[in-house]
């Protein structure tokens, strides 16, 4: 899954990509270099971040889903929490939902059911302004894995079928470092009921704290985090740096016979 912020405050490529033309030349861009599936979004959902007006982010985001739409084949995805734009993302010819409350806004349970889209359920303490202030868990395998359990019964009880989900343990979204690595270690251990699992570790502040490096200088960290992943079970990650993290699963893939070619995502959303 290849990113695309159209956003003025995402951490590490906000404001590269707000105009129209500059996002869709991106999104191609990802896919020639192995994305099987774009990831558009117009809200900032960073630490601290402010929210957007659901017009804001229609604007942002509805013109490029619908010039993408007729420009290619790949699994087009929409990051955002707002029901509206769900169903006029659907409508856009959007494939999968994905949402960082995990359908927990009012009336996003039903808009993801009926918009027929495949849907990407994330964990998340708090709330994007306030989340890392001071995160806390007993144990945060089991309340993370937990919590993804009760969202795949609210999807289940308005009528998701189990072939739409996919989960995602959120990682910087209400964690520590060690929070992140503990979940990056013990990654199958948060599958539900053998769902897919989605991994975002690309650029995030725990790739920064481990390297020492900026957001735009996170590709090696980043890298390494993804392999990790694909080797503790994900089945999807989230990157902003497709092409580097391609190459190194075609060698991962080679070695251990596993990653995450494009023909595999076919069995992730049927």
């Amino acid at each position: 899954m290849g990113v695309v912020n159209i956003t003025p405050d995402s951490f590490s490529d906000g404001g590269r990509y707000l105009e129209p033309d500059q996002a869709l030349a991106r999104a191609l861009a990802i896919e020639a270099e192995g994305a099987a599936i774009i990831d558009v979004g117009g809200e900032s959902t960073r630490p601290g971040a402010a929210p957007v007006t659901a017009q804001e982010e229609f604007q942002r985001v509805l013109p490029v889903l619908e010039r993408l739409r007729s420009r290619t084949r790949s699994i087009l995805s929409v990051d955002t929490s707002k029901p509206q734009l769900m169903r006029l993302a659907a409508a856009a010819g959007a494939d999968l939902i994905n949402d960082v409350y995990a359908l927990r806004a009012p009336g996003a349970l039903e808009a993801a059911a009926e918009s027929g889209c495949a849907v990407c359920l994330m964990h998340m303490q708090g709330e994007p302004r306030t989340m890392q202030r001071s995160p806390h868990y007993s144990d945060v395998v089991s309340e993370v894995r937990a919590f993804l359990a009760e969202r795949l019964e609210a999807c289940r009880r308005v009528g998701i079928a189990d072939e739409r989900i996919v989960l995602d343990p959120g990682f910087g979204f209400g964690k520590t470092l060690e929070h992140n690595l503990t979940l990056l270690r013990r990654l199958n251990e948060v599958r539900v009921e053998g769902l897919p699992l989605l991994a975002g570790l690309s650029r995030k502040a725990s790739i920064g704290t481990l390297t020492g490096k900026p957001p735009g200088e996170r590709v090696y960290g980043s890298v390494a985090a993804a392999l990790i992943a694909a080797q503790s079970g994900a089945n999807i990650l989230r990157v902003h740096d497709v092409a580097a993290t391609v190459d190194a699963l075609k060698v991962l893939e080679a070695v251990a016979g596993v990653g995450a070619r494009s023909d595999n995502f076919v069995e992730v959303f049927p």
